[in-house]
């Protein structure tokens, strides 16, 4: 059955190190990272004589939710062509929203495909160093901002999208060591194997 593999997590969780590394595992897989159209964003703000915040309102309003659109249509573009796609992207806000996951859902079932979402859980003193360490103009405002943004984020695994009928749907990949990561690794790609 075709998938639609969804990693996801807060920022500076280790997605893209996490989604590389399984994409990498896998036989087949179209592997896409939101990040890629920061690029295109980034020309936004400069177009409509912003700043580049992406923890801005005006980011909010104009840039962040089709963002997340265009990736999930390359992904569904994809299962034309492969059994399985994956996106790294943080589906923080579209995970919680019932709504969103039914649509998303339907869309999937449309091509014959099914969703499995990868929550990578790793402590938020964690994501702080890695957040420093990373060292990218996307995390300026967070890291000047750290009590205030860290607020807004939710580090536990979502159960809104929890389903006893869909084995598997959602998995917890532990990535707050290199310990935890071998062990995860391991365990995920067996199962999306």
């Amino acid at each position: 059955m075709k998938k639609l593999i969804l990693v996801t997590s807060p920022p500076a969780c280790g997605k893209t190190f996490v989604s590389k590394e399984i994409s990498k595992a896998l036989d087949h897989v179209i592997y896409l990272d939101k990040d890629t159209l920061i690029g295109l964003s980034k020309q936004i703000f400069v177009v409509a004589n912003e700043e580049y915040n992406r923890s801005s309102d005006f980011f909010e309003e104009h840039i962040r939710n089709y963002e997340y659109d265009v990736v999930v249509d390359l992904a569904l573009e994809a299962l034309d062509y492969d059994d399985t796609a994956l996106i790294n992207a943080p589906f923080t806000r579209e995970l919680r929203d019932k709504e969103y996951m039914r649509g998303l859902k339907a869309r999937l079932a449309a091509k014959g495909a099914k969703l499995v979402v990868i929550w990578v859980e790793t402590d938020p003193e964690i994501v702080h160093k890695r957040m420093i360490d990373r060292n990218s103009d996307r995390d300026t405002w967070k890291l000047r901002n750290w009590d205030e943004y860290i607020k807004r984020c939710n580090f536990n695994r979502p159960t809104e999208i929890d389903d006893p009928e869909c084995v598997d749907e959602i998995l917890v990949f532990k990535n707050s060591s290199r310990e935890e990561f071998e062990v995860s690794i391991k365990e995920i790609v067996a199962k999306l194997n």
